[in-house]
This record gives structure tokens, sequence and C-alpha cells, in this order.
């Protein structure tokens, strides 16, 4: 053995390679060192590049961004300068010759409503700080902003006031900030949080000072969960709210419109929104701002993310919030602006009764309630046949909202075994395998009902149903007898997304 270690040290080949060994992990040694020099030199500039004077720094709030920007000599001019003018000294003469144009157009009594009026702003990034801007130079004096966000970098191609030294700032704070200067004496409520539907009644509350009720809630949020929530509370509450859209991929200023919530199209986030906003009952009556621009050919769209980022694990932590979007958004910078713009349009027209014509939602509820009737109608017809008892007093787990969600948005107002966009009906898809009814109590007491789900049913023509309920339902026969595959597994993916949003239900 010692013989053997001998000779393998004293090869040449072998001290060779130990050298070449040696003298790599020599260099590595070298790099590493030198690399975790020139860091620790480049941590130590930072460190000293941070201001040693406590009194200018600023405590970060929980979203990593600070509360409030330095305070220059132009801010503290425009401080003590609103400081003034919401106490009462500044000339009124001032303001109407600042709002001259719009009283004019306005008329005096127009402008006073506006000058009176309070508007919340959910949402301060591109189209709200846009819709804020706007309404204050029209002469809103009261206005509260919610955001929980701060400016980034990436912010100022959209944002209307933000400038390199507002990043790292508070959305809500920037806005404030740059729109005291061009208008001193209206009044704010800073509220740097994210909305959700926990926090609704106390964020959309009344003005603290006056009691006075919002008499317009913008929506300008981007993110689905928060913006059915926010809309759904002010229709229950009967509060005024118009919704923006989404203004990213979209470059054709030309095809922004004003409409109800219902009529939107050609949108992902309004198609989602309004899916969500169905099922919960709400069909309609909320205007909105969106674009009737489809997407094509190289035209910009939701940017997916590189592999590498699969790779690491879980791409929902890339998401600034959870419930948030992880990917990258495209967004040409004036798109937001146009939309902000269009929004705040629609509030100083509302509040200061200027007559507006409004696009109409589409007259569709008198159709959902047919589609209701024929859809009770083959129930009552299906519980005799797999009960064979007394179907009177049989009721159906089904809402308008719920037929408009399948009718135009999972099967886009098509039948789904021919593509016919006419007398269209809901039936079920396949003949349940035991009863159809459920029965809780008896005598004048009873109450029956359908075993129906979301799931269960499928679009198509009049004509259409009424063969599917002789073949089907009657005869008994198997759905590959009279569809082919292809139907069949459109009709399968169909119930399966019907599934998933039974979850709202």
């Amino acid at each position: 053995m010692a013989s053997f270690f001998s000779d393998t040290i004293s090869n040449p080949r072998f001290q060779l390679f130990a050298t070449a060994v040696l003298s790599g992990a020599t260099v590595a040694s070298l790099l590493l060192g030198y690399q975790a020099l020139e860091r620790d030199e480049r941590v130590s500039e930072l460190k000293n590049s941070i201001p040693r004077d406590d009194s200018e720094l600023q405590r970060l709030t929980s979203y990593g961004g600070s509360y409030v920007p330095p305070v220059d000599k132009e801010d503290a001019r425009n401080q003590e300068l609103a400081r003034r003018a919401i106490a009462g000294d500044f000339d009124e003469e001032l303001i109407l010759e600042q709002l001259a144009r719009n009283r004019v157009f306005l008329t005096p009594e127009g402008l006073e409503k506006l000058r009176n009026s309070f508007v919340v702003v959910v949402g301060c990034g591109g189209v709200g700080s846009h819709c804020a801007a706007s309404l204050v130079r029209s002469g809103l004096s009261k206005v509260r902003l919610i955001d929980f966000d701060q400016v980034t970098l990436s912010s100022l191609n959209r944002h209307a006031v933000a400038t390199l030294a507002d990043v790292g700032t508070s959305k809500v704070h920037c806005l404030q900030r740059r729109l005291m200067a061009i208008a001193p004496w209206v009044q704010y409520d800073l509220r740097q949080e994210k909305f959700d539907g926990d926090v609704a009644e106390r964020l959309l509350g009344p003005w603290a000072q006056d009691g006075r009720a919002p008499d317009f809630i913008i929506d300008a949020i981007d993110n689905i969960e928060t913006k059915v929530a926010l809309l759904k509370y002010c229709y229950d509450n009967k509060l005024p709210v118009i919704s923006a859209m989404g203004a990213g991929c979209k470059s054709d200023p030309t095809r922004i419109v004003v409409g109800d919530i219902g009529t939107t199209k050609d949108d992902g986030l309004s198609r989602a929104t309004r899916r969500r906003l169905k099922l919960l009952g709400v069909t309609s009556g909320i205007p909105t701002v969106y674009s009737t621009e489809a997407g094509g050919e190289g035209k910009a769209e939701l940017l997916p993310l590189p592999e590498e980022e699969f790779q690491k694990g879980r791409v929902e932590q890339l998401a600034p919030m959870s419930d948030f979007r992880a990917r990258i958004l495209p967004v040409l910078g004036t798109m937001p602006s146009i939309f902000g713009l269009t929004v705040a349009n629609h509030v100083i027209l509302s509040i200061t009764g200027y007559p507006l014509d409004y696009v109409p939602a589409k007259g569709r509820d008198r159709m959902y309630e047919g589609i209701l009737g024929a859809v009770q109608g083959f129930e009552d017809k299906l519980a005799r046949l797999t009960d064979g008892g007394d179907t009177v007093g049989l009721k159906v787990p089904l809402t308008l909202g719920e037929v408009s969600f399948l009718v135009e948005e999972l099967y886009r107002s098509r039948s789904a075994i021919t593509g016919i966009p006419t007398k269209l009906v809901l039936i079920r898809w396949r003949r349940p395998t035991s009863s159809s009814m459920k029965v809780l109590g008896e005598g004048k007491d009873v109450q029956k009902w359908s075993t129906l789900k979301l799931r269960d049913l499928v679009c198509m023509t009049k004509e259409e149903a009424i063969r599917h309920e002789k073949e089907i339902f009657r005869a008994g026969k198997p759905l590959e007898e009279l569809y082919d595959a292809a139907t069949i597994k459109n009709v399968e993916a169909k119930q399966r997304e019907a599934q998933q949003y039974e979850a709202f239900h």
C-alpha cells in the first residue's frame, strides 16, 4: 500500500494534475476575494451616500415606500399657501378667475355643485392620477385618494404629475404634493392602504368634517379581486361609481368609449370583471370606460414570464401582493391618461348636471327572463320523468345574472351545437342519474327545488333543445349518438369552466 502511494506521488502526471488543481484553487480564491472586496466597497459607498441628518430621514411604510417626500423650499411655500387657502385666507376672485373657462361652460350653478362635491379616487396610478389631476384643475374641492403603492421609475411613462424626485414616495402623497401647487384650496384625505371588501365601508365613508357622502367614486384599480369588491359594494349601497377598465395593450384612442358594464367587450379586465359581477347578481347599472380595440398580429400583449422564473419555484411570489398580477402588462403611456380624462369628464358632467348622452346598456333583461323561464319549464318536465310526482312550486336555483353569465360570457351568445346566435335557451347537458328534485317539509310549508348547477347547463337554440330533451331525457339515448366528439369535448370544457365560477356563486 505504501509503495502504491509512493509510486502515485512520484508519477509526473499526478504531480502535473495536482499542480493544476492547486493553481485553479488559488486563482478562484483570489477572484472571490477580489469580488468580496469590491462588493464591500460598493456597500460602503452606498451607506456613505445616505444623509446623516436624522430630521430628514423618513420612516418607511409597510409597503417599503416613504410616507412623504422631503420638503424643499418650493414645497414649503406651497404647503403654507395651501394651509392659508383651506383656512379661508385666499382671494375668491382669484379662484373664480382660475376656473373661469369651466364656469362659463358649466354655468356658475354647475361649477358651484362641483366645488361643493366630494369624490373618492381608488387607484392613483396612470389612470387615477390623470383623473384626479383633471378633477382638481376643474374645481373639485374635496378628494380622497386611496392607493397602497409608491411611485417607481416605470410609473413615470404614464403618471400625471410624478417626477424623478417622487420615485419611492407614496402615490397619494405625490399627487397631493404636486396638485396643491395648482389648486391650493383643495382639501385632501390621503389613505395609503390597499382597498378590499373588508375596509370598503371605512374607505368609502363620508367626509369626516361635514359627514358628506361621496358624490362619486372612481374605480381606477387594475386588480380583478379588489375591483369587483369595490363595484359590488357601490352597487349594493347605491353609491355613484364609474369604473376604468384595462388600458394595457391598447393603442387606438378612437376606440375608447363610455358604456354600461354589460356592454363592455374586447378587453380582458372588463371581461373578467363582468363575469364576476354577473355571478354576484350585477348585470348592468355601472358606467365604465373601456376600449373596443381588439388584439391582433403585431400588437402588444401580456408578456410571458421567462422560463427561468418558473424553474425558480412559485411564480406568484413575483407579484407585488397576493392575488396581484405577476406578469408585465405593456402600457403605452398615452392611453391611461385618455382613460383617466374620460372618467373625469364623465364625473364632472354627471355632478354638474350637464346634458350627457349616455350609451344605454343592451336591453337584454327580457331575453334573460325568457331563458330562465325555459330552464324552469325543462326542469319541471325532467322532474316528472325522474320523480314521477307533483312538481307544482318547483324552484330553480338560477338567477338572471347567472343566465347572463352562461349565455354571454361562457357560450358567447351562440349555440354550442351549431354556433347559431338566435333563439337561445339553456338546458341540462346530461340526464341526471338520480332524482332532479329535492323536497323539504310537507303540506303548505313544502319547498321543492331543482338540483341544477351552473356546470349542468349548455346553450342551444330552442329547436335544438327540444330535440335534446326528446332524445336524451325521454328516449335515454347517449350523447355520443346525437353529437360528434368535437361538440362533446367543447361542451365539457365549458362545463369545467362553469364549475370554476361556481365558487363565486
